[in-house]
């Protein structure tokens, strides 16, 4: 049998940087279930990898719902740490909208290789699945480990080797487990307008409002706007992916097609314009607040006449109008779950030392990236999770 002071379970983000913080300290074996590492690393981003987040590190951590839970390893690996593992191998960076950080190259496997370049005195087993870990550390009856540090990622994009029955290589509690980042698909057949793009709108669910642009697709609404609200949308749903339980449900969300008009802003240009364009018909003065293409749809589906002039509309159909524009509604009843970029849930917090990532249950088990209850939204948020998480745990367990 095989011995090693640490044993990493998944090759991806997290598993990758715990193996370098500990390599340095210990005798390391890294468990990868494919034939290569990081696939899903090369597929973040837009096939970019949108690699971290750039805001200040307060203002980071102000982004995520468990803040204080991330607070130690985002100090422990900062950005300027992070990015620094590359720039000394000679790879530059560029900071797009939003703080984004991506290679200059615009090539994961720039980012890829580099990581793989220190990985060096690591042992790495390929087509490795992980099937049991007794107490003692001994996995699949093969490799016994002092230390354990499990980093196998959520259960989404299956094709990179995410498997629910990773949640139970231990006994550790989980939460409920969820899509994250996903398009959200609707009631509505939308093919007719699909391609359409609504740029800078407000997008509202319940209390939580996002403003970004949305994306109509044949099934539905995708986009920056609604991946970064379908979050909140997913956590207020009852259900739960490990159950295999048929999901169902019927959630209204509105968008506010408007937003730098308020609705008396709306109403004192209305009065103003429909006198001084009164021949203009109102299909074509709503070029002015709408993309072309989602006109007819709107106009539809807020049961107003397009063909009719501005100065014969009356107060009812005013109403109606700013109405609409201020609070178009979708019904959604669905995810488009095979586009679900992260994992909501995992393993609770409640039993995981944020100073450390080690388990509160079982001594010298550890847990790092996607797999514990972390998410944060898109724009390279959670990918600074993987590495923060898997370098303290990796830096943590190599302690002595």
């Amino acid at each position: 049998m095989q011995e090693y002071d640490i044993a990493i379970i998944g090759g991806g983000p997290a598993g990758i940087m715990a193996a370098i913080a500990s390599s340095k300290n210990a005798n390391v074996i890294l468990l990868e279930k494919n034939s290569s590492l990081g696939l899903k690393l090369l597929l973040t981003g837009g096939g970019r990898c949108n690699i971290t987040n750039n805001k200040p590190i307060k203002k980071l951590l102000n982004s995520y719902s468990n803040k204080n839970f991330l607070k130690h390893s985002f100090y422990s690996l900062t950005n300027e740490k992070l990015l620094a593992f590359f720039e000394d191998k000679g790879l530059k960076f560029i900071e797009e909208d939003n703080n984004r950080i991506f290679p200059k190259s615009q090539k994961p496997g720039d980012i890829l290789k580099i990581l793989l370049q220190y990985l060096g005195n690591v042992v790495i087993n390929y087509n490795f699945e992980v099937k049991s870990i007794t107490n003692n550390f001994i996995i699949n009856s093969e490799i016994k480990a002092k230390k354990i540090i499990i980093a196998t990622g959520g259960v989404t994009y299956p094709k990179t080797g995410c498997n629910p029955s990773n949640y139970y290589l231990t006994s550790q509690p989980i939460t409920k487990i969820k899509y994250g980042l996903v398009p959200l698909i609707t009631e509505k057949d939308l093919s007719n307008i699909a391609g359409t793009t609504l740029f800078d709108v407000v997008i509202s669910y319940n209390k939580v409002k996002v403003r970004g642009d949305v994306l109509i697709s044949h099934v539905g609404l995708s986009g920056p706007g609604i991946i970064d609200i379908s979050n909140k949308f997913s956590k207020s749903i009852a259900y739960n992916l490990l159950e295999n339980k048929p999901l169902e449900f019927s959630k209204e969300i509105a968008i506010d097609l408007c937003p730098n008009f308020s609705h008396e802003d709306l109403s004192s240009k209305f009065l103003i314009d429909f006198q001084n364009k009164g021949k203009t018909l109102l299909k074509n003065y709503l070029k002015l607040f709408l993309t072309n293409s989602f006109i007819e749809f709107f106009l539809n589906e807020s049961s107003l006449d397009g063909d009719v002039q501005l100065s014969k509309i009356n107060k009812r159909s005013k109403n109606k109008l700013i109405d609409s524009l201020k609070h178009f509604k979708f019904e959604i009843v669905g995810f488009n779950e095979n586009l679900s970029k992260i994992t909501i849930g995992g393993i609770d917090l409640n039993y995981i030392n944020p100073k450390t990532m080690e388990s509160k249950i079982h001594k010298n088990l550890y847990f790092a990236g996607e797999i514990l209850d972390l998410d944060g939204p898109t724009g390279g948020y959670n990918l600074k999770i993987a590495f923060s998480t898997g370098y303290l745990a990796g830096l943590s367990a190599s302690k002595k």
